[in-house]
């Protein structure tokens, strides 16, 4: 029986028995046996080691999933309460207030935007940067968007029926879709397409028949449809440089249109026709428009959260999803639904392409 010698420190040795067979055939010049290695400090993972691991690995990609898709559910249903909510409270204002200027309550809504996020960040409640001489052109054209749908938005609402605004708001659906696949190289399944499709035709056959038609008012919610289209599309691309965060988005947004939103309101006299308002000393018209500012803060976060943790056609439909009850309780707000049986088909047409979407997206 011979002895081998391995060197593991200069300092120390450790010697392995080897059993027969000539050293000059199995030895190398420095005394280690030739075809093996001895790291006696090491370990051999076993079997039960690995699958123990991969075990592990299995378990907590299953809770990120998951974790995955409560997070997809919470903001798509945040986006819709918020969205519902703000559409019916901004109709009582317009319509049941009466309140003469849609512009006055958007400009409303951005002021309390950029005094809410302002503050939470002065308190440390939420970072993002600050303001620099780029920050403008690495969010352009967000600001320009934001404004627009804001704007929009309620000018539809105003001059609209509920349930035909809701209606017509569906082709901001189209619209995403068509963005998302040339902007974000994003391509819609043919599931998706049909439960667009359905929404369309049922829009369709609705405003063919609406007795409450204006011109101004469909031109209104049509533009709307292309400022939803872009900012949920170019939202979802900023928020994917991580660089402002949703945070910073939404404060910018609102800070670089706020002073020249005010100047043109002022220009068009629509400050003077606010201020002519008989109503300031009510206090439930004080508590609609109170609401509406602030929830117009809170429906510009639910839009980002939810395009965050979804796609941008998902926000664009919740938003039309949500419009299901609004809908149906339009019908009854503001007194200014005209039934008739083919617009009322092809609302409903149009609510059961929503329905279509929404179960074929988040079965997945």
């Amino acid at each position: 029986m011979n002895k081998v010698e391995i060197a593991i420190e200069p300092e120390s040795k450790i010697t392995l028995l080897k059993m027969g067979g000539s050293s000059s055939e199995d030895e190398g010049d420095d005394g280690h046996i030739k075809g093996h290695k001895y790291h006696p400090l090491r370990q051999v993972p076993t079997d039960s080691n690995t699958t123990n691991s991969n075990t592990k690995n299995s378990i907590d990609d299953q809770q990120r999933q998951r974790s995955q898709f409560l997070y997809k559910i919470w903001s798509a249903l945040f986006y819709a309460v918020a969205s519902f909510l703000i559409t019916v409270v901004n109709k009582l204002v317009l319509t049941t207030e009466k309140f003469p200027s849609f512009q006055i309550l958007a400009l409303g809504q951005i002021i309390s935007t950029v005094v809410i996020l302002y503050t939470a960040k002065t308190f440390k409640f939420v970072t993002f940067p600050s303001l620099g001489r780029d920050t403008w052109s690495k969010i352009f054209p967000l600001p320009i968007l934001f404004l627009g749908n804001a704007v929009t938005g309620l000018g539809g609402t105003k001059e609209l029926s509920l349930p035909m605004f809701t209606a017509l708001r569906r082709f901001s659906i189209l619209l995403t879709m068509v963005l998302e696949f040339y902007i974000l190289g994003t391509q819609p399944s043919l599931s998706v397409q049909f439960s667009v499709y359905t929404m369309i035709g049922g829009a369709v056959l609705a405003a063919s028949n609406d007795l409450t038609f204006t011109a101004i008012g469909y031109s209104l919610v049509m533009l709307n449809n292309v400022f939803t289209a872009g900012n949920g599309v170019y939202t979802k691309k900023r928020l994917e440089s991580k660089e402002y965060g949703k945070y910073g988005l939404m404060y910018y947004n609102a800070l670089f249109v706020l002073v020249p939103f005010a100047f043109v309101a002022i220009l068009t006299g629509e400050v003077t026709k606010a201020m002519d308002y008989s109503g300031w000393f009510e206090p439930r018209f004080l508590l609609y428009f109170g609401l509406s500012c602030v929830m117009g803060f809170i429906l510009n976060a639910s839009v980002v959260i939810c395009t965050q943790h979804n796609s941008a056609l998902t926000t664009t439909i919740v938003g039309c999803l949500k419009n299901v009850s609004v809908t149906y309780l339009g019908m009854f707000i503001g007194g200014d639904y005209v039934y008739h049986p083919l617009n009322f088909l092809g609302i409903n047409i149009s609510v059961i392409g929503s329905l279509i979407y929404t179960y074929v997206t988040f079965r997945r």
